[in-house]
């Protein structure tokens, strides 16, 4: 019987950001992505407006909004090759 080959599959996560006025999520790549979940969670607690400015890993490599826009934050696993 043929052995089949498994490739080692690894797990990053990602930062989903939903902004108001935007129709689809933004996903970002950082190096510690739960420290920003945390980060975005307590700025969205916040009445008073801020501008954050954030450099990401991946395809988006920087973005700035204001916190008043954020409308949800998400961590999400991805499987890759």
């Amino acid at each position: 019987m043929a052995q089949q080959y498994m490739p080692q599959q690894k797990t990053r996560t990602a930062l989903v950001l939903f902004l108001k006025g935007v129709a689809t999520p933004l996903l970002l790549y950082f190096d510690n992505p739960q420290a920003v979940y945390l980060e975005m969670k307590q700025l969205m607690k916040n009445p008073s407006p801020v501008l954050v400015e954030k450099e990401a890993n991946g395809p988006v490599k920087k973005i700035a909004f204001v916190s008043t826009q954020i409308s949800g934050v998400v961590l999400q696993d991805e499987v890759y090759v």
